[in-house]
């Protein structure tokens, strides 16, 4: 049911000829400023969908729908053909609301250049000139590799006279300084022949294909047939060759050779972002690669981005490869392209390999930020940490709790705190139990909540964005029943953590979520444990440090840890105190607290 409530007659009216084939639609606002440019293999269903009631209730792409005043199609005779227009469409006009691809480099090209004697070279500028170009290549290094191993194996001119027949029969030109340090036969004066210079072209168009191992049986072929003709420098010649090509054979082979002109991508996605690698195989050799990041613009799926990028990538890199391997299954028909998601072996290998350079793209990219900007790695960290843990807001500050106690004597609680992923020790507290009687964890628990966060309230202090609880099921619980009583139930996220297998708990979800155990969300939360465990003990120690052991004197009302320090210090002992005067003892403590004493002695003996 579209919304015609909301159109004027004019959409009305397009929406209802739009023709059930394939093509491209462009959208306009009510200022004929191009939207957006969208490829459909049925331009009514796709065309269509977008105005469906109810269909896009928020979104940016409710936005887009919202705007459009126009609607222009183009109809073409395949998806594949749709695909390649809206491609070069949104190349050109760059439309607010597509996908951008961002990439605005000039890749180098090696150039068969269109001449009699054709030189061989590397550049930036593609005319068409009728010449040869293999490339792009995204990488100079690898430019540099082919094009040292193609000055080695042949002797090739680099000068750009004009060596025509008539130029050459009138000896027009003499030989330069290149032939006589060897790297040139000198055609120039035709001391080497056209047919030996054009064999050597075609040979060094198959290494650029990636057919080296046809090459390689060529020149054995040839070496052969020196030998057997007692020509044994130039055969010798040959082997040397031979030997070199085999080497760069050997390092460039990644798969099976039997894998031949295939193209390969994968995918990653990031929030609002996209990477898309390509590998280009020849003959089991990787001989271009590519990444490509891409912004989405309106929640587009990981099928619909990388539709986008192979048809970009293949475009750019003049791909005619009939077979792609893919993550995941493809949607396009009529391409004439058969699309495969490899399951094991060689091909699952490649699929495997181009996801890591996506990974280590992402990796490069991020450390380049972060040389840039050093607050860029901890955005980065806290955003992860927001995906990992699952939290509404960044948590920019952390608080961590834990209990501590021996025996259940003189319990106490410690609290760590984190802000923007680091330690902030000077808001380190720890806490002293006053209410619970006992090794009792929970409602030590419970306690040290509630006045944590009460005294914060009452303070107005700024809350944490996320509160960590050492322990499992049972402390979360404790955490949430003070949180509930100050009223901040649901007002900041919290997470129990326990200590064997790493679970992370959540109010209300008796089934823990495992984090990877390699991820920088997981380390963070064990230095906030780590640290509140430190701070902890050391308070802990402290006490006992002071005297505070476990003695009967501990189990008098009315005795605190000062006034049992001070007996024991001067008595040395518990039996020694017991068999004192009471003159003695108030000598000591005073009257009323040697009575205190005295009264518990005597009822105990």
């Amino acid at each position: 049911m579209y919304i015609f409530a909301t159109m004027n007659a004019h959409l009305k009216s397009i929406l209802q000829t739009l023709e059930d084939k394939p093509g491209v639609y462009q959208y306009y606002d009510d200022e004929g400023k191009l939207l957006y440019i969208g490829k459909a293999k049925s331009l009514k269903k796709r065309v269509g969908s977008y105005f469906l009631k109810g269909k896009f209730e928020s979104g940016k792409t409710s936005m887009l729908v919202r705007r459009i005043a126009d609607i222009k199609t183009l109809v073409v005779d395949t998806e594949m053909d749709a695909l390649l227009l809206e491609n070069n469409l949104i190349k050109k006009h760059q439309p607010r609301y597509n996908v951008l691809l961002k990439d605005d480099k000039t890749y180098p090209w090696i150039s068969i250049k269109n001449e009699r004697f054709p030189r061989v070279f590397y550049t930036r500028t593609f005319l068409r000139d009728g010449s040869e170009y293999f490339g792009p290549y995204t990488s100079v290094k690898t430019i540099n590799t082919l094009l040292d191993l193609i000055t080695h194996l042949y002797k090739l001119r680099n000068c750009n006279l004009n060596l025509s027949e008539a130029n050459i029969a009138n000896k027009k030109f003499k030989v330069c300084l290149e032939f006589h340090i060897g790297n040139c036969k000198g055609p120039c004066e035709a001391r080497q022949t056209f047919e030996d210079y054009d064999q050597t072209i075609k040979e060094i168009r198959l290494i650029l294909k990636g057919n080296i191992g046809m090459v390689i049986a060529h020149l054995k072929e040839l070496m052969q047939h020196h030998a057997a003709e007692m020509k044994y420098e130039e055969a010798q010649s040959i082997k040397e060759k031979l030997v070199m090509l085999e080497k760069f054979k050997s390092k460039s082979v990644v798969v099976n050779p039997a894998i031949h002109n295939v193209d390969v991508f994968s995918i990653i996605m990031e929030e609002d972002n996209a990477y898309v690698n390509f590998l280009k195989v020849m003959n089991g050799s990787i001989i271009q690669g590519h990444t490509i990041e891409m912004k989405r613009k309106l929640d587009e799926t990981p099928e619909e981005l990388l539709e986008i990028a192979i048809v970009d990538l293949r475009t750019r890199f003049h791909s005619d490869a009939n077979e792609v391997f893919v993550p995941f299954k493809m949607q396009i028909k009529d391409s004439g392209i058969r699309f495969v998601v490899p399951k094991i072996g060689d091909k699952k290998h490649l699929l495997l390999l181009s996801e890591k350079n996506v990974q280590n793209y992402i990796r490069e990219k991020n450390l380049q930020l972060e040389k840039q900007n050093p607050e860029n790695k901890t955005l980065r960290l806290l955003e992860q940490m927001q995906k990992d843990l699952r939290l509404k807001e960044l948590a920019r500050h952390i608080e961590c709790f834990d209990n501590s106690n021996i025996q259940g004597a003189y319990p106490v609680a410690a609290m760590s705190v984190f802000k923007n992923t680091k330690p902030s020790k000077k808001d380190y507290r720890h806490f002293n139990i006053k209410t619970v009687e006992g090794p009792d964890d929970f409602a030590s628990m419970e306690e040290v909540i509630y006045r944590r966060y009460k005294r914060m309230i009452d303070e107005v202090q700024p809350l944490p964005q996320l509160i960590v609880i050492d322990g499992g099921k049972g402390q979360l619980s404790a955490a949430l029943t003070s949180l509930e009583k100050l009223g901040l139930s649901g007002k900041i996220a919290v997470i129990g953590i326990a200590k064997r297998l790493e679970e992370i708990y959540y109010p209300g979800d008796s089934v823990p979520l495992y984090i990877d155990k390699k991820s920088q969300t997981l380390r963070v939360i064990q230095q906030l444990r780590d640290e509140v465990h430190r701070f902890g003990i050391t308070h802990h120690r402290n006490r006992r440090s002071k005297g505070v052991v476990k003695t009967e004197l501990s189990d008098i009302k009315g005795i605190g840890d000062k006034t049992a320090n001070e007996l024991l210090k001067h008595f040395k002992s518990v039996k020694k105190i017991k068999e004192a005067s009471a003159v003695e003892i108030e000598e000591v403590v005073g009257k009323a607290r040697a009575k205190i004493v005295l009264d518990y002695f005597n009822l105990k003996i």
